[in-house]
């Protein structure tokens, strides 16, 4: 059987480590949170340059050149343990990369990921109070910009939406009950009864290489 991946997102305070985690148990997958991955070089990063080392929301370089070195990092982790056969949850918001709907197509390119490659988005949503409360009680520094413009915070999640091709979509309400893992699992064989998968996004991705060399295309679309 193919590998599969698993993009479980939601915002700060959500719960999307705990759902990805229970993914990661039931499918013996390989989980990969991004900040256990990126975390140390994006502090040293941001003391390097004289920047607040915990500034994320509110960082002008963090968000022009940090953010996408630590999901280009998160993403070659991942292609590595795919490449090897096993199945990938990664944690990880994916913010403003949900909007490109092409995304999983160039990411699919670059990586050279397998053509039947399964991928998953899990989103995990809560209510705000909910979320709130569990920003306020793990008391971490980068979250003080959230609690501080918290209404913007709210909007800006709320208002995230993702439109990537070639993957299906799930979600998962994490409320005041601990989620139940009976509950993922069935959701998630569900969603894998559907009929979508990468190979479309990766028969494009193959296209547009074509393109790219010169190879002429044949019995496409004018």
């Amino acid at each position: 059987m193919s590998p599969r991946l698993y993009v479980v997102v939601g915002c700060a305070g959500s719960g999307k480590s705990t759902v990805a985690e229970a993914i990661a148990r039931t499918r013996r997958a390989a989980y990969l949170d991004k900040d256990a991955v990126a975390d140390e070089f994006t502090t040293a990063l941001l003391r390097a340059v004289g920047t607040d080392p915990h500034g994320r929301e509110d960082n002008a370089y963090y968000q022009q050149v940090v953010m996408d070195v630590e999901y280009a990092t998160l993403l070659r982790v991942a292609s590595g343990v795919l490449g090897v056969g096993l199945d990938v949850v990664l944690d990880a918001p994916f913010g403003r990369y949900l909007s490109q709907p092409d995304f999983l197509e160039r990411t699919a390119w670059e990586h050279d990921w397998p053509n039947d490659l399964a991928v998953v988005v899990v989103r995990v949503t809560a209510a705000e109070r909910l979320v709130r409360e569990r920003i306020t009680a793990r008391g971490l520094d980068r979250d003080a910009w959230k609690l501080a413009h918290w209404d913007r915070f709210w909007a800006s999640a709320q208002a995230v939406e993702c439109r990537w091709r070639g993957a299906r979509q799930v979600l998962i309400d994490n409320g005041d009950r601990p989620v139940d893992p009976v509950v993922i699992e069935r959701t998630l064989a569900d969603a894998m009864a559907r009929p979508l998968s990468l190979p479309a996004a990766a028969a494009r991705a193959d296209a547009d290489r074509d393109r790219a060399a010169g190879v002429p295309d044949v019995g496409g679309a004018p």
